[in-house]
């Protein structure tokens, strides 16, 4: 029974170690897509989306006023050389000018009835511009994708340098053990220890640069995704038989130039209905000396209500030349959009000759190893035998190392070069 209890107990402290363990695996594991969206939420130009939103409100809500009742509050005082005068004498009837000087305090109240589109054009070109800003934003958040690149590949590329160092010594300590030896039996001799001992020497130093510039690339990537990162920090290794990329361009930049060209559209609606008449009601109120009776040298109220149209044939002047102006902008947004197209082709055409002659290096590396390691081997066995140096040996040793080496960098760089194509069509 106490046995049982016992296996119970163990089963459930298992169960809850490996629980725990996994949490903690997952929490210290970032893949490249984590930190590519944990680097745009942490870069400080998100804020300016709510800005731009805001700001977007504002002027809509300013542009909505137009329709709102405008006041204006004036007033005047002069003084003439010389008034009105009634040029008629009727003996016995005194009838007085007026005053020389004059007075008057007026509010005037009006209130649009049609602006000929003005209103609605000025909010169409908020929102078409404030759109145009949201995506010009959207590019240069792009950007912060390949930076991110950038350092996870390059932390990969330390971190297969960094095992295979390992290997490295490991291989170099087996020999030194095994020259030591030669040496107790008079097979070799201490010249041949010490030529060991400086290619691990070199090893342990060659490490000790690898683990300085893996934590100078754990600091930088850790600053783009705001999160601390360690030598404990595991960011695996994407899977390059599950991407699939079409030859589809959707980079941001595209949606900028559609973006910036419906705004220049607005802006060519808008000139049409700069030269449209405005109808609009009108008040005035005051209070003055004279006020409208003209016959009146006295202090009094008036007030004066109608119906005005008004239009403004200035603006017909300057009309053609401001459609050219635009339609000349939307040329330049037209050739600038081909010129992104035709260097995106070429960057695209790179990145895939990239991936193709990584492709076909790694077909060939591993052939490579295996020679390389057959012939450290044979070389092995001669100085075994004394008919080969431990020079040779070392000079074999390494060999196969840096046929490791590159196998590790042909990978990491396919890698690298299919997100690099990724990033450059925003697949």
């Amino acid at each position: 029974m106490n046995n049982r209890i016992s296996m119970k107990k163990s089963l459930i402290i298992i169960t809850y170690s490996l629980f725990f363990s996994a949490i903690a695996f997952a929490q210290n594991t970032l893949t490249i897509e984590q930190c590519q969206q944990m680097a745009k939420e942490n870069y400080p130009l998100i804020k300016r989306y709510g800005l731009i939103e805001r700001s977007k409100e504002y002027n809509l809500s300013n542009a909505g006023k137009g329709y709102l009742p405008q006041f204006s509050l004036s007033a005047k005082a002069s003084y003439q050389s010389e008034v009105t005068k009634i040029p008629i004498d009727i003996k016995g009837i005194d009838i007085k000018g007026l005053s020389k000087d004059q007075y008057s305090a007026a509010i005037d109240v009006t209130q649009t009835i049609w602006d000929g589109g003005i209103i609605n054009s000025k909010k169409d070109i908020t929102k078409a511009s404030s759109y145009a800003e949201q995506k010009q934003l959207d590019v240069d958040m792009y950007k912060i994708v390949y930076q991110v690149n950038q350092m996870y590949f390059g932390i990969l590329l330390l971190d297969a340098r960094l095992k295979q160092n390992t290997l490295l010594q490991e291989e170099l300590q087996r020999n030194f053990d095994l020259i030591s030896s030669y040496i107790t039996n008079g097979i070799a001799n201490q010249t041949d220890l010490d030529a060991i001992k400086v290619e691990l020497l070199k090893t342990v130093q060659n490490k000790a640069q690898i683990v300085s510039n893996k934590k100078a690339y754990l600091n930088m990537l850790g600053i783009l995704i705001g999160q601390k990162l360690d030598e404990n920090t595991i960011l695996p290794k994407p899977n390059a038989d599950n991407l699939i990329i079409s030859s589809q361009v959707k980079r941001p930049e595209l949606e900028l130039f559609d973006a910036q060209l419906v705004n220049l559209e607005t802006q060519k609606k808008a000139i049409k209905a700069g030269y449209m008449p405005k109808l609009g009601l009108f008040l005035t109120g005051g209070y003055g000396k004279p006020a409208l009776n003209m016959l009146n040298n006295d202090f009094s109220a008036y007030y004066i209500g109608g119906i005005r149209l008004s239009w403004n044939f200035g603006s017909l002047y300057t009309q053609k030349n401001d459609r050219k102006l635009i339609e000349t902008n939307q040329d330049n947004i037209a050739t600038s959009r081909e010129t992104f197209l035709f260097n995106t082709s070429l960057e695209t055409s790179q990145e895939q000759n990239e991936i193709n002659k990584n492709k076909d290096l790694l077909k060939y590396d591993d052939d490579i190893v295996t020679l390389r390691n057959n012939v450290k081997r044979a070389t092995e066995a001669k100085v075994t035998n004394g008919t080969s140096t431990v020079i040779d040996l070392m000079r074999d040793v390494n060999a196969e190392d840096l046929a490791k080496q590159d196998r590790i960098r042909h990978e990491i760089e396919l890698l690298q070069a299919i997100y690099n194509l990724k990033y450059t069509i925003n697949n």
